[in-house]
């Protein structure tokens, strides 16, 4: 089976195939670092390294380019209101959406231009406009000449008469159209701003992710990715200016993940819902919030609850606690380099994969993907049942396991070490607890690593701990 993916453009799923085989140039629209990254936003960060992940397990070099916007009005505001410069804010804020990314198992991407960075080839952009008709000065702002556009609208199946009149158009006197969006805002007193031949100011929002990703992947890229709220007016407006300007799609391929509501409300920051990703990994693991993440398709709208958060935990551990017990079989085992796997758990494993792998490549049905990973669970419980199992049977169901979850990272080892340190010091208390004869805390520990949902084996090699 080939790779699917659903392209907004078109309405439908079609096969990938990359413009250069091997290949993979994407780019999804990145945050405006003038605040911390909130639940909402975590959405399409998991979304997309999922995708990522799964386009180099097919064997694909991918080229992943995430912009971070570090100059516009929010921004100015958050800087008054802290009384620090726009440029401290964003490396106070870009740091800290390091610290998530870290926190959320999610690689950094390939590239993070920023906007201020960028200045030169985002005014060179706008002037190639203007030279071929597309934009126009008024009052010291650059516009982008909507109707000049004969495919404005689409992506987001917009139609421009109706837009004309609709509640979305800013009204502005200076424009020669409604609908026309602003490409360079002339800067106000006090206001950080470059100069450019239309006077000082600094980029409208639109016009950074055209001139970056033109910059950093060519006329065309492969995927563009990106919220829901993003296909209008945001991805429109990219699509009218570069395909102006190029003559050639932007991407040919647009992946838009669903809403995260709390609620019934969409979750943002500038609704005051947003929960903070820093404070919600305080509470739980990565693996956790992949999990809910990656549990409901991603074009599908997701409500956020701590209750669906923690029954993901559940979940996760579940999966972990079949890992670490494999492991822990493997390691008692011995070698397995040499020995053949059963022809019993190899078939198994296979069906398995074949699921995994079919249900990825139809559009990246993460929901689908997981239910794979708990028939391993399932077969890897079954498995440890046998006290005589071998141990290239155990290395198998490891490596089919690595390869699921090399894509979905539910589980890592830097948590599964964290977790196996805090139990041994646990077994190493509770030990000398016996020496000394101290009964009620050795009780009251065995209690403590029952509630993690660790059980202890007495086994000739001494005293060994399993997940439930």
């Amino acid at each position: 089976m080939a790779l699917q993916i659903y392209n907004t453009m078109t309405r439908s799923k079609e096969q990938f195939v990359p413009q250069e085989p091997g290949k993979v140039k994407m780019y999804v629209c990145g945050p405006t670092v003038y605040g911390y990254m909130h639940i909402g936003n975590a959405r399409p960060v998991i979304v997309f390294d999922t995708v990522r992940n799964y386009l180099e397990q097919l064997g694909n070099e991918v080229r992943y380019v995430t912009n971070f916007t570090d100059v516009d009005d929010k921004m100015i505001r958050k800087a008054e209101e802290m009384n620090i410069t726009v440029a401290e804010v964003a490396e106070m804020f870009i740091a800290a959406y390091y610290e998530d990314l870290k926190g959320l198992d999610v690689k950094p991407a390939t590239l993070n231009p920023r906007v201020t960075d960028s200045m030169g080839i985002i005014i060179g952009f706008i002037k190639d406009l203007e030279d071929k008709g597309y934009a126009y000065e008024s009052g010291g702002d650059v516009f982008y000449r909507t109707a000049k556009f004969k495919d404005y609208g689409k992506l987001s199946r917009q139609n421009l008469e109706e837009l004309q009149f609709g509640i979305r158009v800013e009204v502005d006197v200076r424009k020669e159209k409604p609908e026309d969006f602003v490409l360079w805002k002339a800067a106000k007193p006090g206001e950080v701003y470059w100069e450019s031949p239309w006077g000082a100011g600094r980029p409208g929002w639109h016009i950074e992710c055209s001139a970056m990703a033109r910059e950093f992947l060519g006329d065309t890229m492969d995927i563009h990715g990106g919220g829901q709220d993003l296909q209008f007016p945001h991805h429109e407006c990219e699509c009218a200016q570069t395909e102006a300007l190029t003559d050639k799609p932007l991407s040919n391929y647009w992946m838009h993940n669903g809403f995260l509501n709390i609620g019934d409300e969409k979750m943002s920051k500038s609704l005051g819902n947003g929960l903070l990703v820093k404070d919600i990994r305080e509470r739980f693991k990565a693996g956790a919030i992949r999990y809910f993440m990656l549990s409901t398709h991603y074009r599908n709208p997701l409500n956020f609850t701590t209750d669906a958060l923690a029954s993901a935990e559940k979940s996760v551990e579940r999966i972990s606690g079949a890992v670490s017990n494999v492991k822990h079989r493997l390691e008692l085992a011995g070698n397995a380099d040499e020995a053949v796997v059963s022809k019993e758990i190899s078939d198994k494993l296979d069906g398995i994969l074949a699921v995994f792998h079919a249900k990825m490549q139809d559009d990246f049905n993460t929901p689908d993907a997981i239910t794979a990973v708990f028939d391993w669970v399932s077969l890897a419980n079954l498995t440890l049942a046998d006290n005589h199992v071998a141990a290239a049977d155990l290395a198998a169901l490891l490596k089919a396991f690595e390869e699921m979850n090399k894509v979905l990272i539910l589980t890592s080892e830097a948590e599964e070490e964290v977790a196996g340190e805090e139990v041994e010091r646990l077994i190493a208390e509770r030990a000398e607890a016996r020496t000394n004869k101290n009964w009620a805390r050795s009780d009251e520990i065995r209690d403590e690593l029952s509630a993690m949902g660790i059980l202890l084996e007495d086994t000739p090699q001494g005293m060994r701990w399993r997940r439930k």
